[in-house]
């Protein structure tokens, strides 16, 4: 049996049940949910059970307290499985009046609400979960802390990555089964992942049938428009076979919803800050997958592919970085930004922590030439921000696949290897 893997989601979770009479997580399947969820809880009921889910679902509307019995924290793993289960752990939380009372854990959004539910603010608070972190899988020495940059702690840290393992890491991606297997073992759980989506994943979330080769193409379609602000009506375009395809809009947005229902897509909001110009803000979301190797497996590509077209690898790199830093930035309680302009000057992401503080990081694969490129966007868009109604940013990085170590340049830019990354 594999040992489990200390997950960032640890510390939060333990610190949401410390404020919070239930503590919902969610994200795609396979990321580790319930394996942390269980890690932490004293009694678990699954309602996802073959030989139970249906006597479970009958209880729920019945007697739902019943289910809700155990040791505390009480886990109920797929939830949405039968959604009347929300009210009344919201109701259970009200009768008890004590905090880390439920665990609750879903790989899907439901389907059909219950109308009645309750919103459950104050008594169910949220957390997202994700695959791993380079930081922890082991393959970030940690070093670097994100932290301790915006307390200006100045940078250090080594790494000994070469491009071909990163190339790999994308493609394995974060998947907990897939860390420490062989690589030919450990690459196939990315492709096993992308065919449960399209053969299975993507019409169960809601009841509705969707056509495996539609879903085929919007997936490929979404990996080739990774890491930019590609319209859906690119999307759409991109997915037509010929001129009598009828893959509509309508058609377009309920698949991508279903996407977004299962975790699988993780689009980046604009970041809009006070600037002393006028300049406009484009504000299409850049999108990403929830990791880089569901793109590498929806264009069917590994490692040996990537090192032969480094502008696909740029791309992708990109959406590893934007994975790990999403998965910092929760524990940082934080959000993840992308900032562009329409002249065409930008930010891969910006890093704002809630009490206002925040970075601006942009990623590169390496080399002089990219790094120095990044670096000047950076000083670039720093100097058009309006200091007198917003602050200056707390650093400026310069995230790249390869670099012997993390320093500050003499323009006060970091760069940093993303292998020794932690938050």
């Amino acid at each position: 049996m594999k040992r489990y893997l200390p997950r960032i989601a640890d510390q939060i979770l333990s610190d949401r049940l410390e404020s919070s009479g239930a503590v919902l997580i969610e994200g795609p399947k396979w990321c580790g949910k319930t394996t942390t969820a269980k890690h932490i809880a004293h009694s678990v009921i699954e309602m996802d059970r073959p030989d139970l889910t249906k006597q479970y679902q009958e209880m729920a509307e019945l007697n739902p307290a019943l289910l809700l019995e155990g040791d505390t924290p009480h886990l109920i793993d797929e939830w949405q499985l039968a959604t009347n289960l929300w009210n009344a752990v919201r109701y259970e939380v009200d009768q008890r009046d004590e905090f880390g009372q439920f665990i609750l854990t879903g790989s899907a959004v439901p389907a059909k609400p219950d109308p009645s539910a309750h919103t459950g603010t104050g008594r169910i608070t949220r957390m997202r979960m994700r695959p791993m972190s380079l930081f922890e899988s082991g393959d970030s020495s940690g070093k670097l802390s994100l932290s301790e940059l915006f307390k200006g702690v100045d940078p250090s840290g080594t790494d000994a990555h070469s491009i071909e393992d990163i190339a790999f890491l994308i493609c394995r991606g974060g998947w907990p089964k897939s860390i420490g297997l062989k690589e030919k073992t450990a690459l196939r759980q990315s492709i096993d992942y992308y065919d449960a989506v399209i053969s299975d994943d993507i019409s169960r979330v809601d009841g509705v049938r969707r056509d495996k080769e539609r879903s085929r193409r919007l997936l490929r379609s979404y990996a080739r428009n990774v890491a930019s602000q590609a319209s859906l009506e690119t999307i759409r375009q991109d997915c037509l076979v010929n001129d009598t395809d009828t893959f509509d809009n309508v058609t377009l947005y309920s698949y991508i919803n279903a996407l977004n229902k299962i975790f699988v897509i993780e689009d980046s909001p604009s970041w809009n800050p006070n600037l002393r110009s006028r300049t406009a803000i484009r504000t299409t979301d850049t999108r990403y997958f929830v990791d880089p190797s569901i793109a590498t497996a929806a264009l069917g590509i590994g490692p040996e592919d990537l090192l032969n077209d480094l502008n696909t690898m740029g791309l992708l790199f990109e959406n590893l970085c934007v994975r790990d830093l999403r998965v910092y930035a929760e524990y940082m309680d934080g959000e993840l930004y992308h900032f562009r302009e329409k002249n065409g000057l930008e930010c891969d992401a910006v890093l704002h922590l809630r009490n206002g503080s925040y970075a601006l990081i942009e990623i590169k694969l390496g080399g002089d030439t990219l790094i120095e490129e990044g670096a000047n966007n950076l000083l670039k868009l720093a100097s058009k921000i309006d200091l007198n109604r917003m602050k200056a940013p707390s650093f400026m990085m310069v995230l790249c696949a390869k670099a012997p170590f993390a320093y500050k340049r003499k323009d006060g830019v970091i760069v940093a290897p993303v292998s020794c990354l932690r938050p």
